[in-house]
């Protein structure tokens, strides 16, 4: 070879060099276009969704639930030593260079290879057997994590309500606990985005029932006449040995994609100048384009804007492009007058009205409403009002910094619906997308829960979650009094702490005066029965309700002999209570919440269950946990 073609060869190296790390760094993850699997760097193949990955301004990476937090936590930089400078060589000097700099990228490529090939050993070697043996075995990523945050937000004017944790409460004072169900799954979602910017979140914006509903259970679909199942499961309390958890899970019957009824969709946008961030106005623009592909001709989609004046931008149509027409003039700017958006809303979607359809208002906002109707109180009972008309509403809650939770759950609790957090464009796809059809079809209203425990077997009882949600008993059988819906192929699961008698838990009442505080126990409570949940529920346009009993029984199971999805919303119970700072959270730790969520994976065709192992990492880390130094297996055998 020449003297100038050596030259341009080395020169050239340089470049190549770079753009293979662009390509490296910017494609961590290839997704087949079918979704059955996505290819790592590593060459192993792992479960995919069915969309591409697509690249934030921000940078970070999204189009799955499992997607990293940030591109630079995927694609790993070499240590500063191996860093290779690659600076301009004037052209005379540019042999004698070539050997070394050709050496040092050889180098770092072999000693990449090699920790490429650990890490395949490692992770094959460190799989569960439930892993192993489930429907998708996954690698564990390998620890430490971490945590290089996106920058949090420069001001925090966020607000959460303040959530009095539920006590434990002696059988012997109260032998009832009356709530109603809870769809909502905005919290998980805005802790994940807490997690990720490199801090704990509020003790408040912790709701643990939502967390554990964030995720699908594979609990049985109903087989009679009503519109959900109901299965119970009892085993040890991973975080206190003394205690036993009872899980109670519903599922709501599936519904096919050409059985779900036309959907009158109304969408009322906040336009405001709040809205302007990326993650806000843009990122809703994103989702709903996503959704603007799965509109069907019996479909109507309309959309009404509001800032400081509301307007409708789009008339009720079904052709996708003029609704993406529609979203390409949204611009952001002014003030927020929500309360002149919603009334405008609600008369265009009664206006429209489809007679066994599904009706709903979908509220997109950052919850900061200030001018017009603007205390928390006001609105609801606008809402309270509205929901009369047989339109539900769903909230999305966008952005950081002036987030206004409280206020975005209230609404969606009395507006018959359901509130999420949208902080990706993964998640405005399982929110827009996955969850736009079937789901939005409401097939139980009201739903409420009352379970009785046998003082015979309990001596107390705590509920995990639902503070926001207890009812008083009375209202168990009071058809006046609101609850939550069931959406087709919707689960929801309620966990309880229990002591068993014999555990020298004791009355927190005085004894009584004027009657003896002791009722004789009847026959039931000889049967061994733990407990009985009783449901009542109504169908979307009845007014009175229907009862269902379920009795509970204790089989003495371990927590091995738990089933997958029992292990699994334990493990996000114990790490809410680890995030609360729980003064009921035991003997709970990271690593154990770490050992049981990864052992009981199961099904996980999003990879949003394996995403939680990342984030259990990540809060581990910022709560000054070494998963690695410690890293216990949980207690199974107990």
């Amino acid at each position: 070879m020449s003297r100038s073609s050596r030259t341009i060869v080395v020169l050239a190296a340089p470049l190549l060099f770079a753009l293979g790390l662009g390509c490296a760094a910017k494609s961590p993850n290839v997704r087949s276009s079918s979704g059955d699997a996505a290819y790592a760097g590593d060459g192993e193949a792992m479960p995919g969704d069915a969309y591409a990955y697509e690249e934030l301004d921000s940078g970070v990476l999204a189009g799955s639930d499992s997607a990293p937090a940030q591109a630079a936590s995927v694609a790993p930089s070499a240590p500063a030593e191996e860093r290779v400078e690659m600076e301009p060589m004037p052209m005379m000097e540019a042999e004698d260079e070539a050997p070394m700099a050709m050496t040092s990228i050889s180098r770092r490529d072999r000693k990449q290879s090699r920790q490429s090939r650990r890490a395949r050993k490692s992770a094959v070697a460190t799989r569960t057997p439930a892993q192993t043996a489930g429907a998708i075995a996954r690698p564990t990523p390998p620890p430490p994590v971490a945590v290089t945050p996106v920058a949090p937000p420069s001001h925090d004017g966020e607000s959460y309500g303040h959530i009095q944790e539920n006590d434990f409460i002696a059988v012997a004072d109260d032998p009832r606990s009356t709530f109603s169900i809870d769809v909502d799954t905005a919290s998980y979602s805005n802790t994940r985005r807490i997690i990720r910017e490199g801090r704990l979140p509020p003790p408040d914006a912790v709701r643990i029932e939502e967390m554990i509903n964030y995720f699908d259970y594979d609990y049985p679909q109903p087989t009679g006449s009503d519109p959900f199942s109901v299965s119970t499961e009892v085993a040890p309390c991973p975080w206190n040995d003394d205690h036993r958890l009872v899980h109670v899970g519903l599922q709501g019957k599936d519904v096919a994609a050409k059985e779900v009824p036309a959907r009158n969709l109304v969408f009322l946008l906040d336009v405001s100048g709040s809205m302007n961030d990326h993650d806000k106005l843009p990122l809703l623009e994103q989702g709903m384009h996503m959704l603007a592909d799965q509109v069907r001709p019996q479909d109507r989609v309309s959309i009404v804007v509001y800032a400081g004046a509301s307007g409708v931008v789009l008339e009720p149509t079904s052709d996708r492009d003029t609704i993406k027409q529609a979203l390409s003039r949204l611009e952001a700017g002014g003030s927020t007058n929500g309360g002149a958006g919603i009334e405008l809303a609600y008369r265009l979607a009664s206006d429209h009205f489809v007679e066994g359809g599904i009706n709903r208002v979908i509220l997109a906002t950052d919850g900061d409403f200030n001018v017009g109707t603007t205390s928390q109180g006001d609105l609801v009972r606008l809402i309270e009002q509205k929901r009369r008309s047989g339109v539900f509403l769903s909230v999305l809650g966008f952005g950081r910094g002036n987030l206004k939770d409280s206020t975005m759950e209230q609404l969606a609790d009395k507006g018959n619906g359901n509130y999420a957090y949208i902080d990706s464009s993964a998640e405005a796809h399982k929110v827009l997308v996955e969850q736009a059809g079937a789901t939005l079809m409401t097939i139980a209203k009201d739903v409420k829960i009352q379970v009785e425990f046998n003082p015979a077997e309990v001596a107390a009882y705590r509920l995990v979650g639902y503070e926001n949600r207890k009812l008083a008993h009375r209202d168990f059988n009071d058809d006046t009094k609101d609850a939550g819906e069931i959406g087709a192929g919707h689960t929801v699961t309620a966990l309880y702490e229990v002591v068993p008698m014999g555990h020298g838990v004791s009355p927190q009442l005085d004894p009584l005066k004027y009657q003896r505080g002791e009722a004789p126990l009847t026959t039931a409570a000889g049967t061994g029965e733990l407990m009985t949940v009783k449901l009542r529920y109504k169908q979307p346009r009845g007014a009175r309700s229907t009862l269902l009993e379920v009795p509970v029984h204790d089989r003495d199971g371990s927590l091995a002999d738990g089933s997958t999805d029992f292990r699994f919303s334990a493990a996000v119970a114990e790490m809410g209570l680890l995030l609360r700072g729980s003064q009921w959270r035991g003997d709970a730790t990271w690593s154990q919440v770490h050992a049981l969520a990864e052992g009981a994976l199961g099904r996980d065709p999003h990879g949003r269950r394996a995403e939680l192992l990342e984030l259990v990492r990540q809060a581990a880390a910022l709560q000054g946990e070494d998963l690695v130094a410690a890293r216990p297996g949980p207690k199974l055998a107990r």
